[in-house]
């Protein structure tokens, strides 16, 4: 009845809201049930470096940049912003963070620069502009962000960027050429960190850096596994893909060593969430013909209600606890000189 009801967007938010954040209690509880650190850390060690790529495009990146261009802010990030003041828009707040990635990743004109993951380019056309003698190399899972990116780079006139289309299961590249790689909300999709960091390792150059920014939990990490019909975030989200603990990645540091790590309250992604959703209401009359065309006409208002409910989900969970619960973690490695 309540699936009905969603899928042909009856329910009223503060009704969602409140049974998002039961859902987020009891996630909270069968995570704690039965976790265990380091039987989870041997777990993905077994495991591809990614699981279920198809689906991750089908999800997000596929889905067509007009979409995202009426809900996300002007740089099209898709990822948590920084909201230095209490009346900062979004445009100021992704400005931020991209700037906060720079002094922590710490990032300058002349270097070669890996970005691995890069959604709609947000970071990549971002140093190819403030960095123009840099050499920027984007990697994306999806053509369609590949395309958007170079188009936007000849716009920009921009000569130092290129955006590569692989599957991160069989990416490789020349090693020892890059003196920073950068990965913005790419390892919540991933799986087998080891065998990931050991190719990181191996495209660096020998005291290069990883930066990496992912959105966890404070202390539970899980994978998103629909156990039953209330768990559409798993089934229609994030298929394959995972929350980590703040302390997951540090545990995978045989090629690459820690350097520092910060932990981003996580009231930053729910303001980004809400910025989100007010625009996607605000541009109805156009994102619905576009959900037609996307997912037909009988099921438009269902994916209007959906992706309605996945912005407000990620609401409520980052706000939980007053952002203390479920944050966004930086983390810097180096490889040994």
């Amino acid at each position: 009845m309540i699936d009905r009801l969603l899928e042909k967007n009856l329910l009223p938010d503060w009704l969602l809201r409140l049974g998002i954040r039961r859902l987020l209690r009891q996630r909270l509880r069968a995570a704690s049930a039965d976790y265990d650190r380091a039987a989870y850390v041997a777990d993905l060690r077994t495991r591809p470096i990614a699981e279920d790529t198809r689906a991750a495009n089908e999800q997000h990146y596929e889905v067509p940049p007009p979409f995202f261009r009426f809900c996300l802010g002007p740089r099209l990030k898709y990822s948590c912003c920084l909201y230095e003041r209490p009346d900062a828009t979004l445009a100021a707040a992704e400005d931020a963070m991209l700037a906060l990635y720079v002094a922590r990743a710490r990032l300058a004109d002349g270097q070669h620069i890996l970005e691995l993951g890069c959604g709609w380019g947000s970071l990549s056309l971002y140093l190819a502009q403030r960095f123009p003698r840099a050499q920027i190399t984007g990697v994306s899972n999806s053509r369609p962000q590949k395309e958007f990116i170079d188009t936007e780079a000849r716009k920009r006139g921009l000569i130092n960027l290129r955006i590569l289309t692989c599957d991160i299961n069989a990416f490789d590249i020349a090693p020892a050429q890059f003196d920073r790689v950068v990965s913005i909300e790419m390892f919540e999709h991933l799986k087998n960190y080891e065998r990931l960091l050991a190719h990181i390792a191996r495209w660096l150059k020998s005291g290069g850096l990883l930066f990496v920014h992912i959105f966890t939990h404070t202390r539970l990490s899980y994978h998103f596994v629909a156990r039953d019909a209330s768990d559409w975030m798993s089934r229609y989200f994030f298929t394959g893909g995972q929350m980590p603990a703040h302390d997951l990645l540090p545990q995978f540091q045989r090629d690459l060593t820690l350097l520092s790590d910060w932990r981003v309250n996580g009231t930053h992604y729910h303001r980004t969430a809400e910025h989100w959703l007010k625009n996607m209401d605000a541009h109805r009359d156009e994102i619905l013909p576009l959900f037609v065309d996307i997912y037909g006409r009988e099921h438009a208002v269902k994916w209007w209600a959906y992706w309605r409910v996945f912005y407000l989900a990620c609401s409520e969970l980052w706000r939980y606890r007053d952002g203390e619960e479920w944050l966004v973690s930086h983390y810097l490695f180096t490889k040994p000189a």
